[in-house]
């Protein structure tokens, strides 16, 4: 026969009934602490409201200072910067391809003419800005071409760039002015920093190669061996890649 079995539940013995008691004081407690934490969260703030509005407030001041610093002072200043450059720049271009009067037109671009700033004053006046810092790459260059060793070093050691290419180059310039001043230590440190900063198929072994030629010249045969090698690893199908193994058999017979 079915048996019925009344709503509710009855401990069966003490123990049981002892266990279910322990478990509700437990509860009890459990809850009668998340309501003194929150009462205690709750006097916490009430009594810090004021900093902590004030805290919150500030924090949004700087936000927008920092939006408008950007919208009202740096962007207008890249602008500026940026359309400066353009009157330099065109005496540079113009350089590159010039059969003579190169000299005159590249002291143009550095020192400016007509109101116009050159890469002297646009790196000096602009120096946080994105053009500025280029300025200081032209400037460099510029330096170089006119065999101002001291000044072009100087100008693009302040020039920095992640660029794949303009970062490399700008290395190997100063590694190239170095080599020209007869300072094949400072030249070879150079090179390898520019293989290193970015690698690609074209400044990568170049550098590798001057690196390596440079290493020759200081009589670090072992050197030029692994730089020459790792042309032959890395970038066989370069220009330089070419007949690497004449180069590797004559480093490591030089030793």
């Amino acid at each position: 026969m079915a048996t019925y079995k009344k709503k509710g539940f009855k401990a069966k013995d003490k123990k049981e009934q002892n266990q279910i008691d322990d478990a509700k004081f437990e509860t009890a407690e459990v809850f009668h602490s998340l309501e003194e934490t929150a009462t205690k969260s709750e006097q916490w703030i009430e009594k810090n409201s004021q900093p902590l509005f004030y805290t919150l407030i500030g924090i949004v001041v700087l936000f927008l200072a920092f939006l408008g610093y950007n919208k009202y002072i740096i962007e207008p200043n890249e602008l500026e910067a940026s359309n400066e450059l353009a009157f330099p720049r065109k005496h540079f271009d113009e350089a590159a391809t010039a059969g003579s009067g190169i000299d005159s037109l590249l002291n143009l671009g550095l020192e400016g003419a007509d109101g116009k700033y050159g890469f002297i004053d646009i790196a000096d006046s602009y120096s946080g800005t994105d053009a500025g810092n280029l300025a200081n790459y032209y400037a460099g260059v510029s330096y170089l071409q006119m065999k101002q060793y001291d000044k072009g070093i100087e100008y693009l050691s302040k020039f920095n760039s992640d660029d794949e290419m303009l970062g490399p180059v700008s290395l190997g310039a100063i590694g190239d002015a170095f080599s020209d001043i007869n300072q094949p230590e400072d030249a070879l440190d150079y090179y390898e920093k520019a293989a290193n900063k970015k690698a690609n198929d074209f400044t990568t072994p170049l550098f590798l190669y001057k690196a390596a030629q440079t290493a020759m010249s200081l009589k670090e045969y072992s050197k030029a061996v692994d730089l020459f090698t790792q042309i032959k690893e890395d970038y066989a199908k370069s220009d330089q890649g070419k007949d690497i193994d004449k180069y590797i058999n004559a480093a490591k017979y030089a030793e």
